[in-house]
């Protein structure tokens, strides 16, 4: 996956979990996933990131 495939699945991935966390601000949920793509943005492979960063992101929105 390349820069730009991946960053609109990224956005994609923010558009879900917005829908999924209403109650949660917009900027809040881009943090969130900008952190959690910083954290993977070394690895070689790119087909899985967007994947790996909604669920981490996911798991971190649903903590009380």
């Amino acid at each position: 996956m390349t820069k730009e495939p991946e960053a609109r699945a990224l956005m994609e991935v923010m558009d879900r979990l917005a829908e999924r966390f209403p109650d949660k601000d917009r900027s809040a949920i881009e943090q969130i996933v900008a952190e959690e793509h910083e954290l993977l943005d070394d690895g070689p492979i790119r087909d899985y990131v967007p994947v790996l960063v909604e669920r981490a992101a996911k798991l971190r929105l649903a903590r009380p």
